[in-house]
């Protein structure tokens, strides 16, 4: 299919016309690779033959380049001539006498005139630029006798391939006969046309301009293409083999130019190309030009196709191709280039040799790591740790490699860990990687090979500082959170605490500033200090511009469980939605996981029981229970409380049967899931064992020295077992020793205190601690809890004869445990309704506050009298006049159509704490 060749097409017709009257003629057809010159032989041929013409065809091969009259040989047999007296072969010791040669060559061509003059001729000759010297000087002595003869010669020529002959090319081009008819690539409007033909106007007309600018117009790509896009095939397969034969049908210096360019990609440069591709300057910048005529190349020299590069890689042999990428990272390095550029090419080489590729590739890896692609820093550090000679470097690459690999999964780290301990013992680790490889052996309860790695640590006779203040010191005061039983006690709390009693600034040089925030957030968790939500807060504010750091996500995981024992569960919960989208991005799988774990807990918290079990059951769909180690504890601790808070006792029972490592009773983690146990034993009345595992928690907190303050409040869940038992006086004095401690400062454990106490008291004497423990609660966001307090505080109201005030808190409590599917408690309350006829009616009477539009203030006068307080209490509360909460009441009753305040619906109580 020719497109655009109309006006070549029309001059071959007139010098065909012109040779047909005896005035003969030469046509040299010349262009780029693959523009259609053969195509437009065979057409001119057939219309010339069916002129009358007898075709005389020739085609010319590289193979055949130095075979003598190869091509005059075709010619003339086409024309029926015996050339039998052309030599086979011509050498210097064989060589034919001249004369006797021309002579003979004379003759041939005198035979083929008078052909001629019988039939005009037209002698074809594609691709003439592989043509011998031999058929060329026939050609020439031809050409001297085309004036008056019925003749056209037509030599088709690839100008991409230079001719070794170029005398006799330059003799030739001299000859006045001879027509130069240059064929060029498709236009924009061309590669319209062609494609119309091959894919319909519509799909044509659609692709054009995609396709003409991959193409550059050059049919031959241009068709493979347009096949490709019709088959479907999005590899665009046609295409890369289109642009190998293009390739390996010029000359060497375009496959080499071809070559250097894919391997080098964007980075490359003109000198960078002429040493990749073994050429000068000089003819880089002709290749380049001669290729981008052609549409192999852009004009700025870059490949036009994104399949171009990966075939062009392909069709380079295994070892080549290895040896070019190690050329082209050498060149980098010399020049400069950011590490991860040379990486890149020593990664494709599969070799780094040189002195300087292993901490190329390490300083790549970080960079990659940084910018949350794990798979590129993995496969460097693979690289590095395989090429490196230096026993410290392999142990750093190593280290960096278990790293990486435990941010996704840490099951997949545990294969290194016994070559990164032996690396330890020589000496071959610094103090960062042997912190890193301490917290991987304690989080799979590996506690022994931890202890003596930790010794060593503390022994070991360097000039690193080991006072307050230090890395080691911050590492002792996590380990008193982590992992308390290995932690020893460094003097003071912290080095901020240690530099202000000094009045001294303390200057510290750190692998990872993260460790010293982490030891912080640690001793606020192991020694309740003040100020614990705010800093762990500040630190979560920091954390966006050091996410990568080592320490960074073990910090962000202390700072949520901070915000939790000691802020708000709704905070904590903002801050662990923007950690799991986070860890999410940068495909660090351990920490989404962990942090969805955190998420889970809190809504656990929050009595979002049914969400709590999504999200733990997720946790655990991230990493499976082996891989967390001895923070199994976490998403299995929620996961039981859930189920059990539901009343889905056999599901929480399974969770339970699920096999955890022994060392995670060392953790905190082992901890919340023993409490966890107790909270299930106590629900399905095993309370004997849920005693066992609340008083297991405090042995626990009391070996490691943190039972002060310790970060399970286990006093209360035995005081509620004792309660169970019958044992009140024991009960009270744990719920006594529990309010002494310093740790009561915690809003929530607090109030769970407070409501046992009350429990524990005389009917009529715990209102005031009920009051107060519903406040404490609501501040932190813990709704199962405030729907046991409002229930309790039901029930001392009803026994004290208040039942207008006992059925409003009823109703609030069976609303909230509701609202949180926790339907045993309800039950619990409905069960207990059934000796108090009026609660009953309450129960089964309520409605919503739904649906009915309340102003803000109306909300809040509101939401304070469904709670039970005293106009005048409310207005107290508000800062308004108890004449202006009479005015909302009347309004609010209006609007509700109720009659008095304790028909207002209960679902009025969810302002309550906002109004408070």
């Amino acid at each position: 299919m020719l497109v655009e060749r109309d006006e070549h097409l029309g001059r071959l017709h007139l010098i065909q016309e012109a040779a047909r009257s005896g005035k003969g003629r030469m046509v040299l057809l010349e262009g780029p690779s693959a523009t259609g010159k053969t195509e437009l032989l065979h057409v001119f041929a057939d219309r010339a033959e069916a002129a009358g013409f007898r075709l005389l065809h020739a085609v010319c091969s590289r193979s055949d380049q130095d075979l003598p009259f190869g091509a005059a040989r075709q010619l003339f047999r086409a024309a029926g001539l015996s050339t039998e007296d052309l030599p086979a072969t011509l050498t210097a010791a064989e060589a034919v006498p001249v004369g006797e040669l021309t002579h003979t060559v004379d003759e041939l061509c005198v035979a083929l005139l008078e052909r001629a003059a019988a039939e005009p001729l037209l002698l074809a000759v594609d691709d003439a630029q592989y043509a011998d010297a031999h058929s060329l000087r026939v050609l020439l002595h031809l050409a001297r006798r085309l004036r008056s003869a019925k003749v056209a010669v037509l030599l088709v020529e690839n100008t991409d391939i230079a001719s070794p002959h170029r005398l006799l090319q330059a003799e030739l081009l001299r000859n006045p006969h001879l027509s130069r008819i240059r064929v060029a690539p498709l236009t924009e409007d061309g590669s319209a046309a062609f494609l119309a033909e091959r894919l319909g106007p519509h799909r044509g007309h659609l692709h054009a301009a995609a396709l003409h600018s991959f193409s550059g117009g050059n049919p031959l790509l241009l068709g493979a293409l347009a096949d490709d896009l019709d088959a479907g095939h999005e590899d665009a397969r046609g295409y890369g083999l289109a642009l190998l034969s293009c390739l390996h049908r010029g000359e060497p210096a375009t496959l080499a130019v071809a070559r250097a360019v894919a391997v080098l990609d964007t980075y490359a440069t003109p000198d960078g190309l002429a040493v990749l591709a073994a050429t000068d300057r000089e003819t880089l910048e002709a290749t380049r030009r001669a290729m981008a005529v052609a549409g192999l190349l852009t004009d700025e020299g870059e490949l036009r196709h994104p399949r171009a590069r990966a075939a062009v890689l392909e069709d380079i042999e295994a070892r080549e191709r290895s040896a070019l990428h190690q050329r082209a990272a050498r060149l980098l390095y010399e020049d400069g280039a950011e590490a991860g550029r040379v990486a890149r090419h020593l990664l494709e080489a599969g070799r780094a040799d040189q002195p300087w590729a292993v901490q190329v590739l390490l300083d790549a890896a970080e960079h990659e790591r940084l910018a949350d692609r794990p798979d590129t820093a993995t496969a460097c550090l693979e690289l590095a740790h395989r090429s490196s000679g230096d026993k410290q470097e392999r142990a750093t690459a190593l280290a960096r490699l278990t790293h990486t690999a435990f941010q996704r999964d840490p099951s997949a780290a545990v294969r290194h860990l016994a070559s990164l301990l032996a690396a330890e013992q020589a000496g071959y680790l610094g103090f960062h990687e042997s912190t890193l490889l301490l917290r991987q052996l304690l989080w799979h309860g590996r506690t022994q090979e931890s202890a003596e790695l930790l010794e060593r640590l503390r022994t070991a006779t360097t000039d690193r500082p080991t006072g307050p203040g230090s890395e080691l010191a911050d590492l002792e005061q996590w380990l008193s959170w982590a992992h308390p039983s290995l932690a020893r006690p460094v003097g003071t709390a912290n080095a901020a605490g240690a530099a202000a009693q000094r009045g001294a600034t303390v200057v510290t040089l750190r692998s990872d500033p993260w460790l010293g925030r982490a030891a912080a957030l640690a001793d606020q968790l192991a020694r309740n200090r003040p100020g614990a939500a705010e800093r762990a807060e500040q630190v979560l504010w920091d954390l966006r511009l050091s996410r990568g750091a080592s320490w960074a996500d073990e910090t962000a995981m202390l700072a949520l469980l901070t915000l939790l024992r000691y802020g708000s569960a709704d905070n904590a919960a903002d801050w662990c939605e923007r950690l799991v989208i986070d860890a999410q991005e940068r495909s660090a799988t351990t920490w989404q996981a962990v942090f969805t774990g955190i998420r889970a807990e809190i809504a656990v918290r929050q009595g979002d029981l049914t969400s709590a079990v999504e999200r733990a059951r997720e946790a655990l769909a991230l990493l499976p229970v082996k891989s967390w180690g001895v923070l199994a504890g976490l998403p299995l601790g929620s996961l039981i409380v859930a189920h059990t808070r539901l009343g889905q006792y056999e599901e929480a029972a399974r969770q339970l049967g699920q096999s955890v490592p022994d060392s995670m009773y060392e953790s905190w983690f082992g901890l919340s899931y023993l409490e966890a146990r107790g909270v299930l034993h106590l629900s399905t009345h095993h309370h004997h064992a849920a005693l066992a595992d609340f008083l297991s928690c405090g042995e626990l907190q009391r070996s490691w020295g943190v039972d002060a303050v310790g970060p399970v409040p286990w006093r209360v869940g035995a005081a509620e077992a004792c309660v169970r038992l019958g044992n009140t006086d024991r009960a009270r004095q744990l719920v006594h020793e529990q309010l002494a401690r310093p740790g009561a400062g915690n809003a929530r454990t607090r109030g769970l205190a407070l409501r046992l106490y009350a429990a524990t008291s005389q009917p009529g004497r715990g209102l005031q601690q009920l009051t107060e423990a519903l406040e404490l609660l609501e501040s932190t966001g813990d709704r199962y809890e405030q729907a046991r307090v409002l229930a309790d505080m039901s029930r001392t109201y009803y026994a004290l004869g208040e039942h207008r005030r006992a059925r409003t808190l009823f109703r609030q409590g069976l609303h909230v445990a509701n609202a949180c599917k926790a339907q045993p408690l309800a039950q619990e309350l409905l069960s207990g309704s059934a000796e108090q006829p009026a609660m009953m009616s309450a129960a089964e009477g309520g409605q919503s506050a739904e649906g009915f539009e309340l102003s803000d203030s109306e909300k809040r006068v509101a939401s304070l009298a469904v709670m039970g307080y005293t106009n005048r209490e409310i207005a107290t509360k508000l800062y308004i006049t108890a004449s202006t909460v009479e005015q909302h009441l009347t309004r609010v009753y209006r609007k509700l159509r109720v009659k008095r305040r304790q028909d207002l619906p209960a679902d009025l109580w969810m302002n309550a704490t906002r109004a408070g």
